[in-house]
């Protein structure tokens, strides 16, 4: 600028109308340089945005388990591939990643596991590493009873752990965490400047809260159509559908994460990602095939695809999974087409590791339940039987671990907040989170970075309680209480963070014309 400065004085020292040309070209270098030093700085100062998405098969081979249940079931066909599939996030100083898996749960160990080798691998750590099971209820053996856990037990409680319970398959597991570390490493390097948008969407048509209060005064699970004995509904459902999506450079849509909360229990028929199969069809058929879908399920504990006040015979199997993804799946493209983008800046990361001790059994409860589990179960009641040998498996489990370490995550992308819990988690709590959350869009993630069970609210713990999701098993058995921690700890992870802006359209300049010079005349009758 000072030797623009300087040209600027010795031409005005010059006369004649010779140089009054060069006085002119030295304005417009003075101009140019002034205007390449601010483009320069304004570059500069523009804000790092870049994302990248993968993703790995872990289909569970032919006759592997199928988790989901308290017993043995075995996978004997196959309908589409189980995925994992990841987003990175980088705003030059912090990165992000979100993951979804197609599987029922995923445990603490694996977590750990996974998290560390993501490191070694990317440098990414592992409290900004957010693993989410989508909880297909139609995936691979990787929960439950682990391999070795039951060891130590007596040989009878050995039999009940790895004969009669569902068990996570060693080979299985590695293939899963190899597959994890790979679409996190892949979407890593795949990273490119992006531009991105959040919205929401409304979907109330495929979800319901399975849990009702009954004439008996007891809330029950599944009462089933046509009881008449229904009262009204115990609980809430979330209709949201929260959308990431990132486009390159070209204006192609290269990647998105969907946040919506419905158990996946739609079973197409075989190996399957559930009702999250067809959701990434119906995005990839308007976006591209090339587009990662990357699906992180919401609390939703009491709430599945099975509306028991409905007069009509349900839609089951395919129709169902269908019916359930497709729409979930459009509301998700209705998001994407009107958001607008920008850069979605800061990132930030944090997480708290909560000790929850768990509920311990009567002891004589424990005595009446470790009879009934040492009959053949073909003798007696199947379901009083199943749930004595839960008591029997939890028993064990309290001797050696009586605390659960509960894992509470707080992922932030611009004016974005993922809020995880490692729970089946119900549905309120995920609505009150999201009333209380200072950010503009918040998006709660459940069965993520671990599985501590049904989390259910203390009213379904109280005197007009009951249901399901209350049963004391070896799977679910925090203490009551443990919900309302979990929504306060996220809550206060979230409020440690400073949202970033929605990115948003310019706005149209001041109008300083006339109409549309086509459509500006009177009617023309002639």
């Amino acid at each position: 600028m000072s030797r623009g400065l300087a040209m600027i004085d010795q031409l005005c020292g010059v006369a004649g109308a010779r140089h009054a040309s060069l006085l002119v070209i030295g304005l417009s270098m003075v101009v140019w340089v002034s205007s390449t030093a601010v483009s320069a700085a304004e570059k500069a100062a523009a804000p790092v945005f870049r994302a990248g998405f993968a993703e790995r098969d872990i289909s569970p081979d032919i006759g592997m388990e199928q988790p989901g249940g308290y017993g043995k079931s075995y996978h004997r066909s196959f309908h589409d591939p189980c995925k994992v599939r990841a987003a990175v996030f980088d705003d030059g100083k912090t990165r992000v990643a979100l993951v979804g898996i197609d599987a029922l749960t995923i445990e603490r160990a694996t977590v750990n596991r996974v998290r560390q080798r993501i490191t070694q691998h990317t440098g990414i750590p592992g409290a900004a590493v957010m693993l989410a099971a989508t909880h297909s209820h139609s995936s691979g053996p990787m929960c439950f009873i682990m391999p070795g856990e039951f060891d130590d037990a007596p040989e009878w409680v050995q039999d009940l752990a790895y004969k009669q319970s569902t068990c996570a398959n060693p080979a299985y597991l590695k293939r899963v965490e190899t597959a994890i570390v790979g679409a996190v490493t892949k979407a890593d390097k795949k990273r490119a400047d992006v531009v991105a948008g959040v919205g929401r969407g409304v979907e109330d048509q495929v979800a319901f809260n399975r849990r009702f209060h009954m004439r008996n005064g007891l809330t029950v699970t599944h009462p089933r159509q046509g009881n008449p004995d229904i009262v009204k509904v115990a609980g809430p459902t979330d209709p949201e559908v929260g959308v990431i999506g990132a486009w390159d450079a070209k204006g192609q849509l290269i990647g998105c994460v969907v946040n919506f909360a419905c158990h996946a229990t739609t079973n197409p028929g075989g190996i399957s990602a559930n009702y999250i199969y067809y959701l990434e069809k119906v995005i990839r058929g308007t976006f591209g095939e090339h587009v990662i879908v990357v699906f992180l399920n919401g609390p939703s504990g009491d709430v599945t695809q099975v509306d028991n006040l409905s007069p009509e015979v349900l839609r089951r199997g395919e129709v169902m999974a269908r019916f359930v993804g497709a729409r979930v799946g459009a509301e998700a493209v209705k998001v994407l087409v009107s958001m607008d983008n920008g850069k979605l800046v800061p990132l930030a990361a944090k997480q708290t590791v909560l000790h929850i001790p768990r509920r311990v059994p009567d002891p004589e409860r424990v005595k009446q339940c470790t009879q009934l589990a040492r009959q053949d179960p073909k003798t007696v009641d199947r379901t009083k039987w199943t749930f004595a040998k839960e008591i029997v498996l939890l028993e064990h489990r309290i001797k050696k671990q009586p605390v659960v370490d509960v894992e509470v995550q707080a992922i932030q992308v611009g004016p974005v907040v993922f809020l995880s819990c490692p729970a089946e988690y119900f549905s309120q709590y995920g609505l009150d989170i999201k009333r209380h959350s200072p950010f503009p869009f918040t998006f709660p993630v459940a069965l993520a970075n671990g599985c501590v069970g049904y989390v259910p609210t203390r009213e379904a713990f109280g005197p007009h309680g009951g249901g399901y999701e209350t049963r004391l098993t070896s799977y679910s058995n925090l203490e009551i209480g443990a919900g309302d921690e979990i929504e306060k700890t996220c809550l206060d992870l979230a409020r440690q963070l400073e949202p970033g802006k929605v990115p948003h359209r310019a706005k149209v300049p001041p109008f300083r014309g006339a109409a549309w010079s086509y459509g500006n005349v009177p009617p023309e009758r002639k």
